[in-house]
């Protein structure tokens, strides 16, 4: 497929998940990264795709880049997602994750781009009535960064049916792990997940790590989470776009999950026994909005594009570690 004059637009390619799906993007089609490089890292994006620094909420930005190029469809990646952060500050969230997708995507019907594929999330759910959560589950978020993706998700059934927009909506449970390569892997700053943490405290940069509540209504009283490799949720995009390009799959929404769930003490132990190293932990009070649980289930995107998940726990761990050691 790689060679036509059609590209694929990558907005925040420079991040976590979007430089990973972009590494993987490349062996098959042209891409181009729009990425204003606030959380992304330059050394992240593929040397084989077009970067151009910018901004998707800068008109300007948009315009030239579409009068440039010939863009076939468009993957948004570039949400603020702290939620800490979207509590204390959502006008930044509203603005950068609502506002200025909007001026995308009335920058791609001027242009009459009509592919679109979203980066959404499990806390559209808010705290979950089910064990596994499905598609059908009740969207109810409890805070800024999870209404403001679910707003983005009623908007585009709304451009859909008014605009013949074309879209396919990606909710992700816990991203975790490193490109095979080992060339791209998880750097946030200021790091909020729970694996890197725990890593990077093994590797002495952190003294110890904080369990937040241990009076949960699970086994081990620690939260439960659902943690999908970063190259699986990638493969997952590469199926959803080309379903969307090829007519097969249109305006669908499928979870991605491991369909398993891990608590914090046991994701802890899960990294001690990777690392052959010991956890200095400490107990502290559970963070308001944390669900017991986050489970996806994943049958539907499994069913219908035929995705697989190809990393366990313990794989997803041992890559992250490989990288983290390697920095």
């Amino acid at each position: 497929m790689k060679g036509g004059s059609e590209m694929i637009l990558v907005i925040g390619g420079a991040g976590y998940i979007g430089s990973h799906l972009v590494k993987e993007l490349v062996k098959e089609r042209e891409v181009i990264v729009l990425d204003n490089l606030s959380t992304g890292h330059r050394w992240a994006i593929d040397e084989s795709a077009l970067f151009i620094e910018g901004n998707l909420g800068n008109e300007d930005d948009l315009n030239k880049l579409f009068s440039n190029y010939k863009i076939e469809a468009v993957m948004h990646f570039a949400a603020n997602s702290l939620v800490g952060e979207s509590v204390a500050n959502p006008i930044k969230y509203y603005e950068n994750n609502v506002a200025s997708t909007i001026i995308l995507l009335k920058t791609m019907l001027k242009y009459d781009v009509k592919n679109f594929i979203f980066s959404s999330t499990a806390a559209i759910y808010g705290i979950p009535q089910e064990y596994l959560l499905t598609e059908d589950s009740s969207a109810n978020p409890i805070n800024p960064y999870g209404r403001s993706k679910l707003m983005i998700e009623e908007i585009l059934k709304d451009f859909s049916k008014a605009y013949d927009l074309n879209f396919i909506v990606l909710r992700y449970f816990n991203a975790a792990g490193a490109h095979e390569s080992l060339s791209i892997g998880e750097k946030h700053d200021p790091e909020t997940h729970l694996i890197p943490i725990v890593l990077q405290h093994l590797l002495g940069q952190r003294e110890k790590i904080s369990i937040f509540g241990t009076d949960y209504d699970t086994p081990d009283g620690s939260c439960i989470r659902d943690y999908i490799h970063v190259t699986d949720i990638s493969h997952a995009h590469i199926l959803a776009l080309l379903a969307l390009l090829s007519g097969e799959k249109q305006n669908e929404t499928y979870n991605l999950g491991n369909g398993i769930g891990y608590s914090v003490k046991e994701v802890i132990e899960a990294c001690e026994e990777v690392t052959g190293r010991k956890a200095t932990i400490e107990y502290v009070e559970r963070r308001a909005g944390d669900p017991a649980r986050l489970i996806a289930s994943s049958e539907k995107i499994k069913n219908e594009l035929g995705w697989e998940v190809k990393f366990t726990l313990p794989e997803i761990i041992k890559n992250a570690w490989d990288w983290h050691k390697k920095k």
